[in-house]
């Protein structure tokens, strides 16, 4: 029987570390002023959060998304020992992609080299916190088909470009960092039912669409931008927007209900599971999936605390890290939940 198997894996955060001190510093250029600009403190963003700090591209106007990815591609390619042109399909999830169009995929395709002498398929998928269970599902589904055989799972996010550096968008702003996780992965023939990519769900309720949202444009309007960027009475929809009480609830519930039900499909307990790895949007939101699921706390791998939220990124830069720790090893299985803007959420379960 194919199954799908991890041949890689690799993550990139930028080299700036940006403290809950400076934070509060640091104009919508995110550079540090003299003076507060948004009026925060380490305290309040760690009592609500748990974030101590978070990465930055340079602001040289050098760095786009598909940059970090790149960084992040490369590695996870290096740790499969495998060459750029043997990739046949590329997954990249992103909010934040280079720009409205093409993809962000195909960006990443040409940088990797292999637009140049290969045509393999690109998908940008939009699940935004969500977007690496997604495209795992996606890769999986592919794999055990047999349309592909090397697929580049990618999430990668720029935030430090599009946040409202005032004291008006801190509740957002506070959250996000940028960086890039990514996974190579491919067929196997096995009859071992644990082995690889053992299971997957993704679900979605729109009704939860504008509760976590970033406009920047409308396109039922004419002009579809229609506030001026400098203009504070107008520029409201250029920064992203969330009612941080329905999401907090919400992602409790959902992470709770899709970790809970992959036990349940799989047979599996927390006995056969070495790593419980959430989402990294809120270190309160874990701690609570923790608590109501009634998680080993020792399995648990969180790195909201050093990178903020990295979105699409956060899984695979999550178990890198650790792995780079020497704390996540080959042969471990690993539990993904995620939950994210939509709302959309799902779970997965993985031997490294």
């Amino acid at each position: 029987m194919i199954r799908t198997k991890i041949l890689g894996l690799g993550s990139y955060v930028p080299e700036r570390v940006v403290t809950n001190e400076e934070l509060a510093y640091l104009d919508d250029q995110h550079v540090r002023q003299e003076t507060v600009q948004t009026e925060t403190t380490d305290e309040w963003i760690q009592k609500r959060t748990g974030i101590k700090e978070r990465r930055y591209v340079p602001n040289d106007g050098q760095w786009a998304t598909s940059d970090l990815a790149l960084h992040a591609a490369k590695r996870a390619l290096t740790d499969a020992n495998i060459e750029p042109t043997e990739i046949d399909c590329i997954i990249f999830g992103t909010l934040s992609p280079d720009f409205h169009f093409p993809g962000t995929a195909v960006v990443l395709q040409k940088k990797l080299g292999i637009a140049e002498k290969t045509s393999c398929a690109c998908f940008d998928i939009r699940q935004q916190c969500s977007g690496f269970v997604y495209g795992l599902q996606m890769a999986d589904a592919f794999i055990r088909t047999g349309m592909y055989k090397r697929i580049l799972l990618i999430g990668a996010e720029l935030h430090s470009h599009s946040l409202d550096y005032t004291t008006r968008g801190r509740d957002v702003m506070v959250l996000f960092g940028d960086g890039a996780g990514a996974m190579i992965l491919g067929p196997v023939e096995s009859d071992d039912q644990r082995s690889g990519v053992m299971y997957t769900s993704a679900h979605a309720d729109g009704n939860g669409a504008m509760d976590l949202y970033l406009k920047i444009f409308d396109i039922s309007r004419r002009p579809y931008v229609d506030y001026n960027p400098k203009d504070r009475e107008t520029n409201k929809d250029m920064y992203p927007q969330m009612d941080g009480k329905r999401v907090f609830l919400n992602a409790v519930r959902g992470m709770v209900m899709s970790t809970q039900s992959a036990l349940a499909k799989t047979g599996l307990s927390w006995d056969d599971i070495q790593w419980f790895v959430p989402h990294q949007a809120n270190l309160r939101i874990n701690e609570k999936v923790v608590e109501v699921a009634k998680i080993p706390a020792e399995k648990v791998l969180n790195t909201i605390q050093f990178y903020g939220n990295t979105t699409a990124a956060t899984v695979p830069l999550t178990i890198d890290h650790w792995r780079q720790q020497g704390k996540v090893k080959k042969g471990d299985r690993i539990l993904a939940s995620v939950f994210g803007s939509g709302f959309t959420w799902g779970a997965a379960i993985f031997t490294l």
